[in-house]
């Protein structure tokens, strides 16, 4: 991508896309309000030029989480949504402690876990679908490190939970 600031990209069409906001409309995706904390805890917290993201699950808008165990009854490419979904969750959770999506330099790391029968064995297939959406909205900037994991439940037995670490321009 010679010459493209790390903040644009240029889309199939040739167009570049200027910002996160015009990446989202052009994917069709419009932010719900943030999930409220289903525990203790806050949903994230920014500590210097560091924003840490609790983990999300894959919630939709009218508060239906999607449910049950990858490899069994859930297959790779419905969990593979749920993490892309749960990816929109994290940017809504971004949105409202940032005011700006503009404001993110990079996305460093993530942790999805997958709700997973003992035997499955392609959990980064299924995380994939929050990493291809943060790419697709914040181009290179949106390329991180990441665990994929396999967990043996998770709360109200969700499909995937992703947390974040993000870098913010300072």
């Amino acid at each position: 991508m010679t010459g493209v600031c790390v903040n644009q990209f240029p889309t199939a069409a040739g167009k570049v896309e200027n910002s996160p906001y015009e990446r989202l409309a052009a994917l069709g995706i419009t932010l719900p309000p943030p999930p409220p904390p289903i525990a203790n805890f806050v949903t994230h917290v920014i500590e210097g030029n560091m924003l840490y993201l609790s983990g999300q699950g894959p919630r939709e808008a009218d508060g239906f989480l999607h449910a049950g165990k990858v490899g069994a009854g859930i297959s790779v490419e419905g969990a593979y949504g749920h993490a892309r979904l749960t990816g929109i969750n994290l940017l809504a959770v971004m949105q409202n402690a940032l005011g700006d999506l503009s404001r993110v330099k990079r996305v460093v790391k993530l942790l999805g876990m997958v709700n997973a029968v003992p035997d499955f064995e392609d959990h980064p297939s299924v995380i994939n679908g929050c990493s291809d959406l943060l790419i697709a909205v914040f181009g290179p900037a949106g390329e991180h490190a990441r665990s994929a994991v396999g967990f043996g439940s998770l709360p109200g037995n969700i499909t995937v939970e992703i947390e974040a670490i993000v870098a913010l321009h300072g």
